[in-house]
C-alpha cells in the first residue's frame, strides 16, 4: 500500500498504525528516511532541482518495496508518492505479480497548514512548500477516487477509513 498526501496529513503516524496493527508480517517504510541519508548535495525534493534526486531515491525505494514484498512481508509506503511517481511501482508490481493500493490522506489546506505548524523536530513546515504540495494532490484525475477526507478524523479513525478503503479493493491499482 501507497499511503500518500501532502506533508502534515498524518501519514507517518497512520502509517505506523497500520503496520503494528497487521495481521501479517508488515513493513513502515517511511521514505522520509530516504530522502534524510543523503548527508551531501541534498536538494529539497519539492524544488525543481531535486528531479534526479527524487528519481533516484524512488527508485531506491521502489526496490525496497520489491525487496520486502519478494520476502514475504506486506509494505506500507509512507511519503509524498504523487501519481507522477506511480509507473516505477506500478513496473516492479506487474514483474513480481504484486498488488499495489494506493491511499491519498487529504485534508482540507487550513488543517493540513495547522497541522504542520504544530509538528515537532525537523519536519516540513513551510508554508509555501506545504500549500504547492498540497495543491499537487487536489487534482488527482482518474486518481481522484483515491483521496479520503481526514479532516475531521482522528489517527484511530483515519487508521480505520484505510483499512476499510484497502479491504474494499477499490484503491487497488492495475500494473501494466
Amino acid at each position: 500500500m501507497i499511503l500518500t498526501g501532502p506533508p502534515a496529513a498524518g501519514k507517518t503516524t497512520v502509517a505506523g498504525l497500520l503496520a503494528a496493527g497487521a495481521g501479517v508480517p508488515t513493513v513502515h517504510l517511511a521514505t522520509d528516511w530516504f530522502y534524510r541519508s543523503i548527508r551531501t548535495g541534498f536538494v529539497l525534493p519539492f524544488l525543481p532541482a531535486a528531479e534526479r534526486q527524487n528519481t533516484v531515491v524512488i527508485e531506491a525505494i521502489v526496490r525496497a518495496v520489491g525487496a520486502f514484498a519478494r520476502g514475504g512481508y506486506d509494505v506500507v509506503v509512507d511519503g509524498i508518492v504523487g501519481p507522477w511517481f506511480l509507473p516505477p511501482f506500478l513496473a516492479v508490481a506487474a514483474e513480481d505479480e504484486l498488488t499495489v493500493s494506493y491511499v491519498v490522506l487529504r485534508p482540507g489546506l487550513e488543517t493540513t497548514l495547522t497541522r504542520a505548524r504544530e509538528r515537532a523536530g525537523a519536519e516540513l513546515r513551510d508554508v509555501e512548500a506545504i500549500t504547492g504540495l498540497h495543491g499537487a494532490f487536489a487534482r488527482l484525475g482518474d486518481l481522484e477516487h483515491h483521496a479520503i477526507d481526514t479532516g475531521a478524523l482522528d489517527a484511530a479513525e483515519t487508521v480505520d477509513e484505510v483499512r476499510r478503503a484497502f479491504a474494499s479493493g477499490e484503491y487497488r491499482l492495475v500494473a501494466p
